[in-house]
């Protein structure tokens, strides 16, 4: 479980990034931050990791402050995806993702051999492993990212808007991939992003928050688009456009899903 208490993150000149903000994530879910640049998402999500120390508060993981841990041993136990990839371009895609493994004791050999078999569990030929970043597509690259934070086998995964710099066909495969990697092991996910439908397709939890950090509404995507808390939550989550609006109609004997517009969306079972 990851806890803020009341943190506020403020810089010299007096600039604020996050005021008083409080929030708990509960263990082996996913819980999306969604905002618009500079509501205080990604400093919140550094904050877990020590990458940034707030100002006040404490952010605890299971009860512990993390300020009481290394920074480096703490990093090196969550797992971390970031927009474009940060994979090190003078080393393999076999050896990118064997990276934190070696660091925290294993072989070189039993890390590399790991590494294949976590290349195939995103999707990709553990062939590809002999490769350098720069020789693979972005797609790619971001499930090698993917790849290398499960490498250590971490109890909690930061993910910092990693679809975000890909076509969006490719965003829309990796983003039903992670879901069905969260399906099966379970981690605890802080996904930030400034895409509403993504922050919606993939959180249990949808934070929506406004600048400085403050939460315009908390709960599951279901609960914000039916009953939005703000007119601002019902702006930016769209709960009024067209596409959100479904209603049934009958098309051969069978229950189709319409949205505002008329243009249909799915097939309604039973």
């Amino acid at each position: 479980m990851i806890e803020f208490e009341r943190v506020s993150k403020a810089y010299p000149g007096g600039a604020v990034a996050v005021r008083d903000f409080s929030c708990v994530i509960p263990s082996r879910r996913c819980a999306v931050l969604v905002g618009s640049s500079g509501s205080g998402k990604t400093t919140l999500l550094r904050m877990v990791n020590r990458m940034v120390d707030p100002s006040e508060g404490r952010v605890l993981i299971d009860g512990e402050d993390v300020r009481e841990r290394n920074p480096v041993e703490l990093r090196r136990a969550i797992g971390y995806v970031m927009q474009h990839g940060g994979l090190l371009p003078h080393r393999t895609v076999r050896d990118n993702v064997a990276t934190v493994p070696i660091l925290t004791g294993a072989s070189r050999r039993e890390a590399r051999a790991a590494a294949g078999a976590l290349l195939e569990r995103v999707g990709l030929d553990p062939a590809l492993g002999d490769r350098y970043p720069a020789q693979l597509s972005g797609g790619q690259q971001q499930r090698v990212g993917v790849a290398r934070a499960l490498a250590a086998d971490p109890n909690i995964l930061l993910m910092d808007e990693p679809f975000g710099a890909v076509d969006p066909i490719v965003r829309r495969e990796l983003q039903r991939e992670l879901a069905q990697l969260q399906a099966e092991l379970g981690k605890t996910i802080v996904f930030v992003t400034h895409d509403v439908d993504e922050a919606f397709l993939l959180g249990d939890e949808v934070i929506v928050l406004e600048g400085e950090g403050r939460i315009a509404q908390q709960g599951s995507p279901s609960e914000i688009l039916a009953d939005p808390a703000s007119d601002f939550v019902r702006d930016f989550v769209g709960a009024d456009r067209a596409e959100r609006r479904l209603r049934p109609v009958e098309v051969g004997g069978r229950s189709v899903a319409v949205d505002g517009t008329g243009r249909p969306v799915g097939v309604l079972d039973g």
